[in-house]
């Protein structure tokens, strides 16, 4: 589907997506298998006016299922890092990224340079489709003999896991959320793996972790651990799950700095990794949790 390269809405629904629909794995390289999705329906909903986002950030991917030919055609393989800005108009329906990412099995291409490139230039392209910026991605691809390298690491932070709390909401419930102005002003780091949410489509459940630092009033810490809880059967994409929680969180605890950090189980060989903060600074590393 073609667009002007202008201010004009991407008309894409994910009910017209591949998620939920059997599918033809091609294996000859194709770019039209890219589904870009618009953000601005989902964050119309949360209050988050398009042009004004109260956040900074990135969506971080890792791909661990891509192939690609040499000219002798033997097969090579590497892993990919994807960093996509948060500004961009669209998401890449995961579905449509893994077929897409699946057409480079049979294809040749010069060296992975190369292949970087084109992946470079493909998702760029889908995800500023609409747009009048001509702004690009980031885009990383690790050899297998570094694949050493590549270090497991859990999120940083004071586990909330540790309360023993009662949990009754299982639909996103931001009055569970607070904090106290009358105690002196924090700067703390707290983390939970037990983010579920389900995907909007077809609702398969999507597992993940997130790290929540702020500074300002003491969140209470039993009321953040039930709000994460409470996404445990709400249908939405990974990327709105993180910014609704931001917002929420922003809305109902007023803290002065925030920075919320979601990183999802993979599916399908693709993990998908929301960071939104408050304030600009650099990019975690995209380093997986022990699920991952």
């Amino acid at each position: 589907m073609s667009h002007d390269a202008n201010n004009t809405p991407n008309p894409n629904t994910p009910e017209q997506s591949q998620l939920g629909r059997a599918s033809a794995y091609a294996d000859r390289y194709d770019p039209t298998l890219l589904f870009p999705i618009a953000r601005a329906t989902q964050r119309e909903a949360m209050g988050i006016a398009a042009g004004a986002l109260p956040f900074f950030g990135a969506d971080l991917w890792t791909a661990f299922e891509l192939s690609w030919l040499n000219p002798r055609g033997k097969p090579q393989l590497a892993i990919a890092h994807f960093t996509v800005p948060c500004e961009t108009p669209n998401i890449i329906e995961s579905k449509s990224f893994k077929l897409y990412l699946n057409s480079f099995n049979n294809t040749a291409f010069v060296d992975a340079e190369a292949v970087r490139e084109r992946l470079r230039t493909d998702l760029a392209e889908a995800l500023w489709r609409g747009s009048d910026r001509a702004a690009g991605i980031g885009v990383k691809l690790v050899a297998p003999e570094l694949f050493d390298r590549e270090p497991v690491h859990e999120l940083d932070g004071l586990d909330l896991d540790r309360l023993d709390i009662e949990c009754t909401h299982y639909q996103p419930a931001p009055e569970l959320l607070s904090s106290d102005a009358t105690q002196l002003p924090v700067t703390e780091t707290l983390t939970s793996r037990l983010l579920k949410s389900n995907c909007l489509v077809t609702g398969q459940p999507d597992w993940g972790s997130v790290q929540i630092r702020y500074s300002g009033p003491p969140i209470d810490q039993a009321g953040l651990l039930a709000y994460i809880v409470s996404f445990r059967n709400h249908n939405e994409f990974h990327e709105p799950c993180a910014e609704r929680m931001f917002t929420d969180i922003w809305k109902h605890c007023h803290p002065t700095k925030l920075t919320v950090y979601a990183r999802y189980t993979r599916r399908g060989g693709l993990d998908i990794n929301p960071f939104r903060t408050s304030w600009p600074q650099a990019l975690p590393a995209n380093v997986r949790t022990a699920r991952q």
